[in-house]
């Protein structure tokens, strides 16, 4: 009689890492397609098919969409802030010479971003304790991306600095979004929503600013299949249960762990040497994580 909550139970203490490992390989998989495809085509191609994908599965299980205007326009909203501008700012900003350490850092400033802001728009109490885990896992990520800072700050294209911050503050807000207005929706059919969302914003300037190249080599084609089945239906829905169950800057802090994870797939994969500092960035990320965990 105890197996649904021990099922629940399991998956709460499961879905964090899981997440963190999942969102970790997006930007493996930025660096296995970016000879084959542009961004932004990329981009559209994945959000397309995620569409398809999501809204598939949702009418076969029969799930309950978005009623009425409202429900749609949340929807909407969110997938164009959390995929459509987060997504397409660091694409475009990465494409147009911010080296990837500055743009991992900026990023990094998410959850810095969303505890100052969800007490005014949530009423969300962020603890003192919550407040140090928070900056403990800025530290460590800080430590984690310092090889790859160095002489790159000294050339950073401001335009493309600002958009990725713009990408930062865009995520930000659709996380506290999402937390405001999805209380009670079928996170599959609202995923979907979001994606659409992301889509009619993303093709348009792919089609504006880019020649629509994509090679369709089995690097582009395994990139954008785990794209869609790893990041945008695993890695996003899991995200949105997590939303749904946790205060958001608790969850936000999780993403202090990306940076870490990501240069351990980077050594492992691609032979990055990874340093005293880093391995000390990796130590400090995760108990900051953890002391956010549970503020």
């Amino acid at each position: 009689m105890k197996h649904a909550p021990d099922s629940s139970a399991l998956a709460a203490r499961l879905a964090p890492a899981l997440f963190v490992v999942i969102w970790a390989t997006g930007f493996v998989v930025a660096r296995l397609v970016a000879p084959h495809a542009e961004p932004l085509t990329f981009l559209s191609l994945r959000f397309l098919c995620t569409v398809a994908l999501l809204a598939g599965v949702a009418l076969l299980a029969g799930a309950r969409w978005p009623a009425g205007w409202r429900g749609w326009r949340d929807a909407l909203v969110a997938g164009i802030l959390m995929q459509g501008l987060y997504l397409d700012g660091v694409f475009w900003a990465v494409s147009r010479g911010l080296p990837a350490g500055i743009a991992a850092l900026v990023t990094s400033l998410q959850p810095l971003l969303t505890a100052m802001v969800a007490g005014p728009l949530l009423g969300e109490r962020v603890s003192g304790r919550r407040w140090l885990g928070i900056g403990l896992g800025f530290l460590g990520a800080g430590l984690v991306l310092a090889p790859k800072l160095g002489a790159a700050a000294d050339a950073i294209p401001l335009s493309a600095l600002g958009v990725c911050i713009a990408a930062t503050v865009a995520i930000t807000l659709g996380t506290l979004w999402q937390k405001r207005t999805a209380a009670a929706v079928d996170l599959r059919t609202n995923a979907a929503v979001q994606f659409l969302g992301a889509a009619l914003m993303t093709l348009p300037l792919a089609l504006l600013l880019e020649e629509g190249r994509f090679d369709a080599s089995p690097p582009a084609l395994a990139g954008l299949a785990w794209s869609v089945l790893g990041l945008s239906v695993g890695g996003i829905l899991i995200l949105l249960w997590l939303i749904r169950r946790g205060a958001v800057a608790g969850v936000a802090a999780l993403f202090y762990l990306v940076p870490p994870v990501s240069a351990a797939m980077a050594f492992g994969l691609f032979g990055e040497v990874l340093g005293p500092v880093q391995v000390l960035g990796m130590i400090v990320a995760a108990a900051g994580v953890a002391v956010a965990s549970r503020g």
